[in-house]
């Protein structure tokens, strides 16, 4: 919803812009869908298999850690009959840190693979965004909008830059 209301006042900026420098530079608007850009870009295939290998890493520490659980579960259960109160408190206590310690480490791993990513993703991003800038400039583009589903409402495709940030990234 956000994103619809942040379009409209797009609109709505380029449309008060247009009345006032209609005498001047006409407003020219092109488009570029930001994320088939990235994944056009030389590189970006090392970067995925890094988030990989990295989450692969993530998984397995999470995997080990759960196997545990499920052992010490399993004994606790086999042994629970014959168990005192005190043991049994000790090892429900044991069963409940480990649980904590799961979901602690679950969050913060999910948390550690989006920052790998951003940190991987950034220069890409960066160098995007320059060559994006230096077609808008070279081809006295006003505005170039994300082509993001339900953003753009209409487009022209004679408007689309793809090819030219392209050409200008050196991407076939």
């Amino acid at each position: 919803m956000k994103k619809i209301a942040k379009f409209f006042a797009v609109v709505a900026l380029i449309i008060g812009c247009s009345f006032a420098s209609q005498a001047q530079n006409p407003v020219k608007i092109g488009y570029i869908d930001f994320n088939t850009l990235l994944a056009a870009m030389p590189g970006i295939d090392s970067v995925k298999i890094k988030l990989q290998t990295y989450q692969k890493t993530l998984t397995d520490q999470m995997d080990a850690m759960k196997a545990e659980f499920e052992n010490k579960y399993q004994d606790y259960q086999s042994q629970a009959a014959s168990m005192s109160d005190l043991i049994k408190q000790t090892k429900e206590k044991e069963l409940s840190d480990l649980q904590g310690r799961i979901d602690a480490f679950q969050q913060k791993a999910s948390q550690d693979l989006q920052a790998k990513q951003q940190e991987l993703v950034a220069p890409f991003i960066e160098k995007a965004k320059v060559a994006i800038k230096d077609v808008a400039k070279e081809n006295k583009f006003t505005y170039i909008l994300n082509a993001i589903e339900d953003v753009v409402i209409y487009k022209d495709e004679a408007d689309d830059v793809m090819a030219l940030v392209k050409k200008k990234l050196s991407i076939q």
